[in-house]
């Protein structure tokens, strides 16, 4: 029976760097990889116009990155309150409706399908719908990308629900960025987030001068008064009732002084509540006789007429009712102007105040709030010490240094995630059926094939036309029509058409002056060289070998033969490894038909030897193999050995080839999950490099496949069956992000993996890569009698 993989909590990696086989004789350590900036990044949060502290936050935030690095891109992704939204600038691309839970699948599914390497999320649990925001939870699931989350309000004390979504984000997110150390405190105390996840970013404030408060007065009609000032979204937990209760004793030792409260009532008050806060504030005023000293400004500033407005503060005050409050942006923003401040002990205000920083008072406590505040204004010297320590503490506070911060941040998570890959919520949650192999479908080859030949590449799974052609896919694209011929697993008229094809291709490909092949063809039918890569000539003996060796159309046969003949005497003069194993597979293939054929016994018996020498030469009792560094189609070089070996009975040959499989099969294994890990293409592995884990390709898997069964013929041994259905299982979703390469619904192969996500494109390499493996694997079980079974 198939094996089906069920979801698991988490996918468990090794470091890559603890599979590296070290060679003791060398004493040279390879400098860590340089690190790698995301270039295009998504901030998901409120954004201006909406008139809300995160819309403030995340906006700033995003011309702040700008600033600092404009090459790199940004987009926004805001959540609406209202059905009609708002009138958003360019940056945002996507726009979120708040309680449309669809809305948040979409977002997901537009950050995968933009190729974003990063997202940052700004959290507060009233802006996002579901209990306590759930919501987001199904964005976040979805997520193919790593993503560092902001909280913006981490609670001591939630509800059920805020508890659970919390911990969710917790768990879900690569980095968690807090803006005090009272949140981080919270987060490893009730949420038990370990430290190392957690950065300490402060709330970003504007470089703001230091100033006389008397050089902005005139513009608010306070000249010769002494200013207190609040501003913000006006709620009822702002406690501004309880500074205009200690108006009339600062009146009675202050006559001059006016307090201003600047600020819109919170949109989601002002919509359930209307203006009845303001109300009472202003009917408070009138019944103590100090209404023509406040001065309430219903409106949200500009952050020019923001700047201005602090700028013209003696006293900033934020009563604040709650102590749980961990994030106060006014508060900061007063900070980074140098104002004398006084604060009620919420958490943040604790934290930013120390130090004599501000003054604390009491909550609800008119009276301190008034001792507090006469104090500071009798003592001239007391409160500019005051705001000169507040104003340089908050120079590490200003937009740039945050942003590099966040960069910082940004940076550590994105190259974390290249190291140490983990699959997605949706991924790890997806059931896969491993060990059984799908129904073979051609509409893809199909699609990629027109008059001329196959297709390089493909954009999604449509044919890339400007890319051209090359002999190195065409003669895969041969090789599987071969082996589809052999198994008579398609139409036969179809799979004459595309054999007759691909096979045409390699004509048009050979050079008859140079006995060479040509590789790249544009779509124009234009040859970009003169002469093609070692690597494509090999191919292409091991794509006429095949025809040769496997083919009964006589005629396919006799077009194979002639360029055959005329092209193996180059390849015996070949020195690339690769270009080598693929052209004595080739003669393989052949020698199956013709064994008694000097000539190719003779080229193959030097290019078998090659390979051999080239192994003794580099191998060591650490480093098993051809060369001093893997690269790409590894597994084809063992392959090549072990064939030639059991043809010519050479035991050196055939041992050498299995000794060097088995070593790249034993580092191409995940050691914890001990799933198939191929080579990177991003570095490879060398014994002076660190081996790379991505971006893994199907060719690598293929090669596997290939190469363990012809272990398996030649030694009988279950042990390398097992390592092909390893390497194939791959293809379906065993593998680093547990996500399929095979895409059943076009027939075609995914390009391969990145860190965080697959390479959705479905070009030659990659869906023939699928297809030679899945027949090869259907041979084997036609060949032993199994049923799809291990």
């Amino acid at each position: 029976m198939p094996k089906t993989m069920p979801p698991t909590e988490i996918l468990l990696l090794t470091d890559s760097s603890s599979l590296e086989l070290k060679e003791k004789v060398v004493q040279f350590r390879p400098p860590p990889p340089r690190p790698v900036l995301p270039s295009r990044i998504a901030v998901v949060g409120n954004y201006l116009p909406r008139h809300c502290g995160i819309a403030t936050f995340t906006t700033d935030l995003c011309d702040a990155i700008h600033a600092e690095y404009g090459a790199i891109e940004l987009l926004a992704l805001p959540v609406n309150d209202t059905e009609e939204g708002y009138t958003y600038p360019a940056r945002v691309r996507f726009e979120l409706s708040e309680d449309n839970l669809a809305s948040y699948r979409q977002a997901a599914d537009f950050l995968n399908f933009s190729n974003i390497d990063l997202v940052c999320l700004q959290h507060e649990y009233g802006i996002f719908g579901g209990p306590a925001g759930s919501h987001i939870l199904e964005l976040l699931r979805r997520l193919q990308m790593p993503f560092a989350t902001t909280l913006h309000t981490v609670l001591r004390d939630p509800n059920p629900d805020q508890l659970a979504v919390m911990e969710e984000i917790a768990t879900l997110s690569d980095r968690l960025i807090v803006m005090s150390q009272q949140s981080s405190d919270i987060l490893q105390e009730v949420f038990h987030v370990p430290t190392e996840k957690i950065d300490l970013i402060p709330h970003g404030i504007p470089d703001l001068p230091f100033t006389d408060p008397s050089f902005y007065k005139d513009g608010f009609g306070t000249e010769g008064k002494e200013v207190l000032l609040t501003f913000g979204l006006l709620s009822p937990n702002k406690g501004i009732e309880n500074v205009i209760r200690a108006l009339p004793a600062i009146l009675g030792r202050h006559s001059n002084v006016v307090y201003m409260v600047s600020g819109v009532t919170h949109p989601h008050i002002l919509r359930r509540e209307g203006d009845k806060y303001r109300h009472y504030l202003q009917n408070l005023a009138k019944s103590l006789g100090v209404e023509a000293n406040v001065i309430f400004r219903n409106r949200f500033v500009s952050p020019q007429e923001m700047m201005e407005l602090i700028g013209a503060a003696d006293i900033y005050i934020t009563p604040y009712k709650h102590k749980a409050q961990v994030v106060s942006g006014t508060l900061a923003y007063a900070l980074s102007a140098g104002k004398a401040i006084i604060s009620t002990p919420y958490l943040h205000a604790i934290e930013l105040l120390d130090e004599e920083r501000g003054a604390l008072v009491p909550f609800e406590n008119p009276e301190a709030l008034a001792e507090k505040t006469i104090e500071l204004l009798d003592n001239n010297t007391a409160r500019h010490a005051m705001r000169k320590r507040a104003y340089l503490y908050a120079r590490e506070m200003v937009w740039s240094r945050v942003a590099q911060k966040y960069m910082k941040s940004f940076e550590r998570m994105y190259n974390e995630r290249l190291r140490n890959p983990r699959a997605t919520f949706s991924a790890r949650n997806t059931e896969k059926t491993l060990d059984r192999l799908p129904d073979i479908k051609l509409d893809h080859l199909y699609r990629m094939t027109d008059q001329t030949g196959i297709v390089e590449h493909a954009v999604f799974v449509v044919p890339n036309y400007p890319e051209g052609y090359s002999t190195d896919d065409n003669a895969r694209a041969l090789i599987v029509t071969i082996l589809m011929e052999e198994l008579g697993t398609a139409a036969p008229q179809r799979s004459a058409d595309l054999a007759s094809m691909y096979l045409a291709f390699l004509w048009l490909a050979f050079d008859p002056t140079t006995k060479r092949f040509r590789n790249c063809l544009s779509y124009e039918r234009q040859w970009q060289e003169r002469e093609g890569s070692e690597d494509s000539h090999g191919r292409a003996l091991w794509g006429l070998g095949t025809v040769l060796g496997r083919s009964k159309d006589a005629g396919w046969r006799g077009a194979a033969g002639r360029m055959f003949e005329l092209a193996v005497p180059a390849a015996v003069e070949f020195k690339s490894p690769r270009a080598c194993a693929f052209a004595l597979l080739g003669l393989q293939e052949y020698l199956d038909s013709f064994p008694g054929d000097r000539a190719a016994l003779s080229a193959s018996d030097a290019l078998a030897n090659r390979l051999l020498n080239s192994y003794r030469v580099n191998s060591s009792s650490e480093w098993k193999w051809f060369e001093k560094g893997l690269a790409y189609s590894n597994a084809r070089l063992p392959q090549a050995l072990i064939r030639a070996g059991t043809r010519s009975a050479n035991e050196d040959m055939v041992s050498a080839g299995l000794e060097a499989l088995d070593w790249l099969a034993t580092i191409q294994r995940c050691e914890v999950k001990g799933h198939f890990v191929p080579i990177g293409s991003q570095g490879f592995y060398s014994r002076k490099t660190e081996k790379a884990r991505f971006d893994q390709q199907p060719v690598e898997a293929c090669g596997a496949v290939s190469a363990c069964l012809e272990a398996y013929r030649a030694t009988g041994k279950g042990r390398w069956r097992k390592e092909a259905w390893s390497a194939f299982n791959w293809f379906l979703g065993d593998n680093d992000l547990q996500i399929a390469l095979y895409d059943p619904a076009s027939g075609g192969c995914r390009d391969g993996l990145h860190p965080d996500r697959a390479n959705e494109n479905q070009g030659a390499e990659s869906t023939l890569s699928f297809l030679m493996a899945l027949l090869e694997m259907r041979k084997l079980e036609e060949s032993d009698g199994t049923e799809n079974r291990l």
